[in-house]
């Protein structure tokens, strides 16, 4: 099971996000929205704290996201996985054994065919999914695709959530930290 069954995983973008993260019960975690002189610390931060960490390398700056910039952070930062839109980057990671979570964006018709083909071509762990879907969809995505599949972006709510695990997602990826957890555990 991936991420050890960790199905929200936390955005981190900013420097208190993180502290709470760190003082949290999760373990997986995304950075996003650093600048690339900042993630060596973080990551530091992240061993220290015995957490795993995710770096979204189309979102970090200075930090030129292709399979150099992902071979960068594996062999000088020792992530635990990467997120991208780009499927060199994608095999890049898969290549040196750290996660791979192949990002796409369903816009319409012509982006849906596309991003299929792309996760067809990178073979990745998983898919995050953006915006945020359910329902039929979403299950369509998910046969199609057949690995763990995670909806992020716009998400707002317990509900919105719970839809996206009735509708076959995996998982789910948010930056606010009101929802990272809830009660029942999911």
């Amino acid at each position: 099971m991936i991420f050890q069954g960790q199905r929200r995983l936390p955005a981190i973008s900013d420097f208190k996000s993180l502290k709470k993260f760190l003082k949290s019960d999760l373990v997986y975690g995304i950075i996003v929205d650093f600048q690339l002189a900042e993630i060596g610390d973080i990551i530091e931060e992240f061993r220290n704290n015995h957490k795993k960490v995710l770096v979204h390398i189309d979102m970090i700056h200075g930090l030129t996201p292709d399979e150099f910039g992902a071979i960068h952070l594996i062999q000088n930062h020792h992530v635990d996985g990467i997120i991208s839109i780009k499927p060199k980057v994608i095999m890049t990671a898969k290549k040196r054994k750290v996660i791979a979570m192949q990002r796409i964006f369903l816009r319409d018709s012509l982006s849906f065919n596309k991003s299929l083909d792309f996760v067809s071509r990178s073979k990745p762990d998983c898919v995050e999914v953006l915006p945020a879907i359910s329902g039929e969809l979403l299950r369509t995505i998910k046969r199609s695709v057949q690995i763990p599949l995670f909806c992020g972006g716009l998400i707002s709510s317990e509900e919105q959530i719970q839809d996206c695990f009735d509708s076959g997602a995996d998982g789910i990826t948010v930056s606010n930290s009101t929802l990272w957890s809830n009660e029942k555990g999911l």
